[in-house]
This record gives structure tokens, sequence and C-alpha cells, in this order.
């Protein structure tokens, strides 16, 4: 079964490869008598040929521009709705798993970063009291 449905494919594959070499060679032919009777007619029949093909190009061009920058457009919107709504899948994951969140996690280390400067300023004070107590003689008031 397996062989068939390979030797099925390798005859439509050389139909396409026939297909497509003799549609090459219809251009290739219809190039050769344009290129004769545009040298039978003189040098301005080519120049007006090429004139033809260089406008059909340009319009091609612009056409395929357009349509691929709106696709480009489209793309790139549908990207970014793909993006949010995974990060918005993501967050609800999270919170049903009673997960931290990036804002809870810097709003943590906020108050770690806090805590450690305190902890160094009460160390300091019970490692050297002599320098905190106010000095003998000095009056306040």
């Amino acid at each position: 079964m397996v062989k068939k449905g390979k030797v099925l494919a390798s005859a439509d594959d050389a139909q396409i490869v026939e297909t497509i070499r003799q549609s090459a060679n219809q251009i290739w032919l219809a190039g050769l008598g344009a290129f004769a009777k545009a040298q039978e007619g003189g040098g301005k029949v080519f120049e007006t040929l090429l004139e033809e093909g260089k406008a059909i190009e340009d319009r091609a061009e612009k056409t395929a521009g357009g349509a691929l920058s709106d696709v480009k457009a489209k793309v790139t919107q549908s990207w970014d709705k793909l993006e949010q709504g995974f990060e918005n899948q993501v967050a609800r994951t999270l919170r049903i798993l009673s997960l931290p969140s990036k804002s809870d996690i810097d709003a943590l280390s906020a108050h770690v970063r806090e805590l450690t400067a305190v902890v160094k300023k009460v160390s300091a004070l019970i490692e050297h009291p002599a320098e905190t107590k106010p000095k003998k003689g000095s009056k306040k008031g």
C-alpha cells in the first residue's frame, strides 16, 4: 500500500515537472520570438518593449509591496494579540497556583533591602554602644 502511494506521488511529481518544463520552454520561445520581431522592427520596437516591461515590473512590485506590508501589519498585530493572550494566561495560572508575580517579588526585594539597612544600623549600635551615648559633661536643653 505504501509503495503504491509513493509510485502515485512520483507519477504526479513527474507530471508537474513536465508541465513546468513545457511552460518554461514556451516562455523561452516567446521571448526569442519577441526578440526576433524587435530586431526586424529596429531598435525602437525593442526599446518600447523594454519600457513596457519595466513599467509592468514596477507596477507589480508596488502592488506586491503594498500587499506585503499589509500582510506584515496583520501578522504583527496577530502576533501581539497572541503574545498578550499568552501573558494573560500565564499570569492567571500563577494567581490560581498562588505563586508570586514579578511585582510581588520586586516589592518583597525592596522590603528586604530596607530591613537589611535597618539591621546594619542596629548591629552597629549594639557593637559600638559608646559611640552612640551622649558625652559626659554636655548638657542638653
